[in-house]
């Protein structure tokens, strides 16, 4: 293992850590996409309006699989009967992290920069004592966050951007769950590239890191 490679990784948990958001690249082999990724406990209404305006895709808070099963929270593909459900023909993975998607309960609508961000928030301290959290007395479901449940086993069973996001949370202090969006290309109309998004890191002096990076080091 490198020096550099280390280093790089070392600053991506110290910048979760610190609450700062990090860029994270999955890899050509899977989705090959970046996402740009805050701890959920650190993010504001300014955070949200970054997601949305600057990376542009779902929005999200990965939980590892023992929180998630702490709180009941299925992977939506088991918990919905139809045959849309299947899915089997998607060459990057066998199946997807989606769990329930929530408001918190003293949101309004729960779609505004300000209403996402205090559920956020909400899902990340109830990450923190799940056992204390009485999870549907605090949410409701369907909301506008996207919950994402990590696979048991984190990076020795799935490489996606939830199990690499949850891992390095793994090694901070204080980050139980993960918030981030997919970063998109306006121009183009796809996935903005690991090129233009190590730009953009380099523009606001943010950590960027290959999957395969913490692969090496974590996994």
């Amino acid at each position: 293992m490198s020096k550099s490679l280390l280093t790089d990784v070392e600053a991506a948990i110290e910048a979760l850590d610190a609450g700062r958001p990090i860029l994270v690249h999955d890899g050509t082999d899977r989705e090959h996409e970046v996402d740009l990724l805050y701890p959920a406990n650190s993010v504001d209404h300014g955070a949200v309006g970054r997601l949305r305006n600057d990376a542009g895709g779902v929005l999200f808070v990965a939980l590892s699989n023992e929180v998630a099963e702490t709180f009941d929270l299925p992977f939506l593909h088991d918990a919905i009967e139809h045959p849309c459900t299947v899915y089997n023909d998607v060459g990057y993975d066998t199946r997807p992290s989606f769990s329930l998607s929530v408001n918190h309960r003293d949101t309004y609508t729960g779609v505004t920069d300000i209403d996402r961000s205090r559920t956020i928030r909400a899902v990340a301290e109830a990450a923190r004592d799940p056992v204390g959290t009485d999870f549907a007395a605090e949410f409701r479901s369907p909301g506008h966050v996207h919950l994402l449940r990590g696979a048991p086993g984190l990076l020795a069973t799935r490489h996606g951007h939830t199990e690499l996001a949850l891992a390095l949370a793994e090694q901070t202090d204080a980050v139980r769950a993960v918030a981030g969006s997919e970063m998109l290309d306006d121009q183009s109309g796809g996935a903005l590239s690991p090129a233009a998004a190590r730009a953009y890191a380099d523009r606001y002096d943010l950590i960027y890191l290959d999957g395969q990076d913490i692969l090496d080091t974590l996994g």
